[in-house]
């Protein structure tokens, strides 16, 4: 099986692989953001899907926004979750290093079923992988427990398309607690219920993979995010039951949460901007350190369809290593990468100048 990487980018001329380079001015309300579009036929032939760029066209609605409809279910839930993880913390002391090591070992499982899986592949269609590969991330996936791929890839292809707008399920602009966690606690906009039924999720439908774990989402959450994490250590080194579920369990559960909620928070709000100073989102390296990669969000929403989602290569990203192996091993493929000389060029002309002294 050969393993290569597309260059999307021609390096000798203005003209993609993919389309042409173009240069925009848009606006929604008072903001104005200047961004490189690709020619959206040519992107979609080469992924078949276009949905998770920018849509300059959108315009929020004039008026007065909707109440606030509090979600009280995920509330209480969300409140009895980090109780739980409050209570881990004081267990790590008389727990067994092989508990410990195992609760380490499912966080970075469920993480990639996250960052390789519903993001980095369902979501932008970055790289190819086998049925194998697929079947082990939709297993992560569950284990990570963030609803399944479909909802996953879709409303992070709204935010996306409609980022830092009325139409962005976890809008920053809205706040760092809004962002992070509040928009699951409250009901969606409307705008963002809207947009996300026009998407064409065709590709997402056509996975057999995905909707196999659609239909039994359910039962392979309680299975993969907390009986099997909290059994393994319980029966193989006879680890204390209550240890083995609030350790693997809750502890490793709350932890991936919150790894990726900063992703939405932290990295829209805090760090440089050397690829576009115009759109929100920041390179931040301890957000990528605990999101395993996810942290160089200014470069991921400048060419959502890397996938590295960064221009460095492994440097505080084990799930583009994690892809490399893959691809080495043949279960992986197509993976796309921007050019040196673009990622140049666009930080000279829409850079916060930050890459000069970095």
């Amino acid at each position: 099986i050969r393993c290569y990487l597309f260059k999307e980018f021609s390096s000798t001329s203005s003209t993609t692989a993919v389309g042409t380079v173009t240069s925009r001015v848009t606006r929604n309300g008072n903001a104005v953001m200047e961004k490189d579009l690709l020619n959206h036929e040519d992107l979609a032939g080469d992924r078949g899907m276009i949905d998770d760029l920018f849509d300059e066209t959108y315009r929020e609605k004039e008026g007065p926004k909707p109440p606030l409809r509090y979600v009280w279910r995920n509330i209480i839930l969300m409140s009895l979750l980090h109780l739980g993880a409050l209570f881990a913390l004081t267990l790590i002391p008389s727990a067994k290093i092989q508990t410990l090591a195992w609760a380490v070992l499912c966080f970075l499982v469920s993480a990639l079923g996250i960052t390789a899986g519903s993001h980095r592949l369902w979501s932008h269609r970055s790289y190819k992988a086998t049925l194998p590969l697929r079947i082990f991330l939709t297993i992560a996936n569950s284990m990570a427990f963030q609803n399944d791929i479909y909802e996953w890839v879709r409303d992070h292809r709204v935010h996306h398309k409609f980022s830092e707008t009325d139409a962005d399920p976890h809008n920053a602009m809205r706040g760092f607690f809004f962002s992070h966690i509040g928009w699951l606690l409250v009901r969606k906009h409307p705008d963002v219920i809207e947009k996300g039924q026009k998407l064409d999720l065709s590709d997402i439908k056509a996975d057999k993979v995905v909707m196999f774990q659609r239909r039994y989402y359910k039962p392979s959450v309680v299975l993969l995010c907390f009986i099997l994490p909290s059994v393994v250590p319980w029966y193989f080194w006879d680890e204390s039951i209550v240890t083995s579920f609030f350790i693997p369990a809750i502890l490793r559960y709350a932890v991936g949460l919150n790894a990726t909620w900063l992703v939405n928070s932290a990295a829209h709000m805090f760090g440089n901007r050397p690829y576009d100073q115009n759109i929100n989102p920041r390179e931040n390296p301890l957000v990528s350190l605990g999101a395993i990669g996810e942290g160089f969000h200014n470069y991921h929403h400048t060419f959502p369809y890397d996938y590295s989602t960064s221009e460095y290569g492994w440097r505080f990203n084990l799930t583009t290593a994690f892809i490399d192996l893959m691809c080495l091993l043949g279960l992986a493929s197509d993976r796309k990468k921007v050019s040196k000389e673009v990622i140049l060029a666009r930080k000279m002309r829409t850079g916060d100048g930050s890459h000069k002294s970095g």
